[in-house]
Order: C-alpha cells, then sequence, then structure tokens
C-alpha cells in the first residue's frame, strides 16, 4: 500500500481532462503513457497505444498464462478523469493527492485512477502467480462519452476477447461493504424548445392573455412527475421493484445531501426509484437569469432533459415516449419542438457463473463479509457493447468508488482502505478462477 499511495500521487497529479477546451491533450497521453510504464513493470507485454475513434488512445497489453488453455481476465479502468469543476469549493488541491481524516483526496482518486492502481496492486500482491491470461484494456476518454473505446471494441472483437471482464468503474454499497453492481439504467436525453410569440414583449401592457413561453415550458416540465416524486411520462412503466441489496434510506439521505426537511421522491423504495424505474432530470434552462430581467414576457424558453432508462425497458422507446409526451403536455397552442440527444441501452449482467462465484468467494475472504449485488443509476454504454460483442463473457462491474467518494464533484477521495480490500480480492480471484 506504500508504494500504491505513490502511483496514486503521480496520477492524480497529471490533470488527465480528455477536453482539449479545457487542458492540454499532452496531459493524456502523459497518464496513457504512465500507465504503459507501470504495467509493463507488472509483467504485462505488447503495451502499446492504440488511437481510437474519438482522437483518444487506450492502452492495450498482455499478460500470458504458463497454461494457454487457462480461462483469459481483461481488466478495465480509464485513466482521464472530470474537470474539478469549482477549484474554490475544493479543500485541497484537486491535482495533488491529500490525505486528510483518513482518505485520499484528488480528482480522480476513486474515478478511475484508484482502480488502476487497484489492479496494479493486487498484480504486485500476486507476482507470477497468476493462473489465468490476462488482457489490460485502459481508456482515455471515458468521461467525455465520446465513444472511442466502443468503436475500439467493435473494431478489434478478438484483441480484447476474454472469459471474464472486470469493469473497474463503479464500487460498493458503503466502505467496508463489497458488491458487484449488476445492473445499470440507460439514458435517452432530450432538449426541448417552446416558442410563442415572435418577440418579447411588455409584461404589464401585454401580460395576461399573451402566452409564456417559460411559463408554458414550466407547465410540462411538471407533468413529468406527480405529485409523490413519480416520473410520469405517458406510455413509460414506472412500478418497477428491485430484488437484490436494498439501499437504506437514511444512507441514501447522507449520500445525496438531502437538506432538513426535504422528502425523498416516489413510491417505492430508495432502491427501487435508483435503480428500477425511470427517472427524469431536468439538466439544464434557457430563460433569463434574475440579475439583468426585464419586465417582459418570454417568447421562447427550452430545457435540456435526461431520462434514466431501467432494465427490461428498451432505450429509443423510453426516448420516443419522452417526445411524445412533452409535446403532448403543451398547453395554450404554443410551438413545442423536441431534439434527440444521447440514447444508451441499459444493461443487465448474468450473475450466475463461475466468474461470479470465484469473486463471490474472494469478496467473502478479503472483506469477511458477503457480497452484494447491487444495481446502478448511472451508464456504462461499454459494457452493451461488451455483452454484445462477447455475449459467452461474464461482465462484472466492481471498484473503490462508494459514495463517500464524491465522484465527479469537488472533494473526490478514495478511502485506501477500499483500494487494499479490492486488489486482495482482485488477486484471490484471479487465483482461483477457473472456467
Amino acid at each position: 500500500m506504500g508504494r500504491a499511495r505513490i502511483d496514486l500521487g503521480e496520477l492524480v497529479a497529471i490533470p488527465s481532462v480528455a477536453d482539449p477546451r479545457q487542458y492540454p491533450p499532452q496531459e493524456c497521453l502523459r497518464a496513457a503513457n504512465w500507465v504503459v510504464d507501470r504495467f509493463a513493470e507488472a509483467g504485462f507485454t505488447g503495451l502499446g497505444l492504440h488511437e481510437t475513434s474519438d482522437g483518444s488512445r487506450a492502452v492495450f497489453g498482455v499478460r500470458p498464462a504458463a497454461d494457454p488453455t487457462a480461462p483469459t481476465v481483461l481488466l478495465y479502468a480509464h485513466y482521464d478523469v472530470q474537470p474539478p469543476l469549482d477549484e474554490a469549493a475544493w479543500h485541497t488541491p484537486p491535482f495533488e493527492l491529500t490525505e486528510s481524516g483518513g482518505r485520499w483526496y484528488g480528482r480522480g482518486a476513486a474515478d478511475c485512477k484508484g482502480n488502476i492502481v487497484m489492479h496494479l496492486t493486487a498484480l504486485r500482491a500476486l507476482g507470477d502467480d497468476i493462473g489465468v491470461n490476462l488482457k489490460l484494456i485502459v481508456e482515455g476518454s471515458e468521461e467525455q462519452g465520446t465513444g472511442g473505446l466502443e468503436d475500439f471494441v467493435v473494431g478489434n472483437p478478438e484483441l480484447l476477447r476474454a472469459d471474464a471482464i472486470l469493469v473497474c468503474d463503479t464500487g460498493n454499497a458503503a466502505v467496508g461493504v463489497p458488491a458487484a453492481t449488476v445492473t445499470l439504467r440507460g439514458l435517452a436525453n432530450v432538449v426541448v424548445r417552446v416558442e410563442a410569440l415572435a418577440g418579447e414583449v411588455h409584461s404589464g401592457m401585454f401580460g395576461g392573455p399573451a402566452p409564456d413561453a417559460l411559463a408554458a415550458l414550466i407547465h410540462i416540465l411538471a407533468t413529468l412527475r406527480d405529485a409523490d416524486g413519480n416520473t410520469t411520462v405517458t406510455g413509460l412503466e414506472n412500478g418497477q421493484t428491485w430484488s437484490g441489496a436494498p439501499y437504506p434510506a437514511e444512507r441514501f439521505r447522507v449520500d445525496a445531501g438531502l437538506v432538513a426537511g426535504a422528502s425523498l421522491l416516489g413510491d417505492g423504495t430508495v432502491s427501487d426509484m435508483v435503480w428500477a424505474r425511470p427517472a427524469v432530470t431536468v439538466l439544464g434552462i434557457d430563460c433569463p437569469p434574475v440579475v439583468g430581467s426585464a419586465a417582459a414576457i418570454q417568447p421562447h424558453a427550452r430545457a435540456r432533459l435526461n431520462l434514466r432508462v431501467p432494465p427490461g425497458t428498451d432505450a429509443v422507446k423510453a426516448q420516443d415516449a419522452l417526445v411524445a409526451h412533452l409535446r403532448a403536455a403543451a398547453p395554450w397552442g404554443v410551438r413545442v419542438t423536441v431534439e434527440r440527444e444521447a440514447l444508451g441501452q441499459p444493461f443487465e449482467a448474468r450473475s450466475g457463473g463461475p466468474a461470479y462465484r470465484a469473486l463471490a468467494a474472494a469478496m467473502r475472504e478479503a472483506y469477511g463479509r458477503e457480497m452484494a449485488y447491487l444495481g446502478q443509476g448511472g451508464s456504462i454504454p461499454l459494457c452493451n457493447v461488451f455483452a454484445e460483442t462477447y455475449p459467452e463473457a461474464e461482465i462484472v462491474l466492481m471498484g473503490v468508488e462508494e459514495p463517500l467518494a464524491l465522484i465527479h464533484a469537488p472533494n473526490e477521495s478514495v478511502d485506501p482502505d477500499e483500494i487494499a480490500r479490492l486488489a486482495h480480492a482482485e488477486a484471490l480471484f484471479l487465483s482461483s478462477y477457473r472456467k
């Protein structure tokens, strides 16, 4: 773990944000080369940088087993990170790994550089004692969602083929509570635009009979949830239930940072609402800001919406339902146009095979308790590409992230004990996994 702390410090210090508008592309290249160098030390050969369709570089390498008939395990992570966002909100420098309160703080400390270091720590613990064929793929544009690695998988199916794929970009239910994520919600984004007038008009002279585009948009958005907070898109089922490990309501309140007096939404359990049911979120609205606003009726307004799509629901049909709902909900004859944006299908893993059994046993030994099976409200489109390209492979989602890590937010951190325990579990898994 001393070496793990050094590794993570070096990696976090590289501001590998895969957006050239914000950070130089050389930083991502520096992070990619760091990954190449460290995994070469861990016995991987054939390591190289492969340019993908979005211009990012993925690190690929192999470590063959002595027995060529042994199963193959693909290790996945990504070296790119989210931008730090509001640097003034950070209590520590975002690109300097800093220990505080027993946690290690820094952008990417958990998502996903902590998982890269977890892989390295497991491999170092094993030394030469690995009975499986290993492949490594570490991508450089996951946070941008531009699909570079997804295209690379489709274009190079034999290169990444494996019996088990460890997608290490999720995490545990809580610190010390081991878990595998077995479902992911998909997504369907749209931008809805409302037009009511040719231009702004005086609210005193025309207010009353003149339709207000912003008020019309607010009316439309209000139809997307009922009084209990359930998502209510016409034609989209919203009564599904979750059968895996529960998400305790009080823990969710703390994890989500609810203010005093705020209610949890929906008529289902937290697990139902966040893992099994659709959820629509208003990501942004274009309208006049309060400061500088005038006494005028707004002629047009628009909003960007994110619909999370649960397993069992087709994302295309969900997006179709959302578009139809928005148009039908328009009041006062205002003009409504809907632009379709990102679309991603939900994912559900097959969790009954030998890889899952071996991982459950490894987690039990490393943590001293049974592995939980969780859902995740977020989306990882790569998992669907893996499932379609390698239908016989077992896909396992795991990692060092947990609610206190605050991934994608200021003050991201990782609990070093999670790196240690997950590395221990991965080492045990690589030692014991057999087809």
